[in-house]
């Protein structure tokens, strides 16, 4: 099989995948080893060793978006985006809660759950 990097607007990633090299960086940067990384992100050991040919081939160019992928995730969300995802943890919480509540009234009903088990 031989294996391809394209760019489709994410970055560099596998041909027929959506796993960029920047993913690969993740585990190629701690010494992982490719047949290692291929089995944990579930890819040939082929399509391993083309994203760090690719990695090895553009380094510069792949270390400095890298970083700044890195840097936009320390610095997380912006305040108003964090503010919704933290309105609706909270609401998914308050509603888990509730069902739960109810659930304990109607122990044993199986309502909820298939074949009543």
């Amino acid at each position: 099989m031989h294996s391809v990097i394209i760019n489709r607007g994410r970055g560099p990633e596998i041909a027929g995948t959506r796993i960029t090299v920047y993913d690969i960086m993740d585990y190629y940067k701690q010494g992982w080893h490719h047949s290692l990384i291929a089995a944990t992100l579930r890819l040939s050991s082929a399509q391993v060793l083309e994203a760090i040919r690719y990695i090895e081939e553009h380094r510069e160019e792949v270390t400095a978006n890298y970083q700044k992928i890195l840097d936009r995730c320390a610095r997380g969300n912006p305040p108003e985006i964090q503010a919704k995802l933290d309105k609706i943890r909270a609401e998914g919480q308050s509603q888990r809660a509730a069902r739960r509540q109810q659930g304990g009234a109607e122990e044993g009903d199986g309502e909820g759950h298939p074949g009543g088990h």
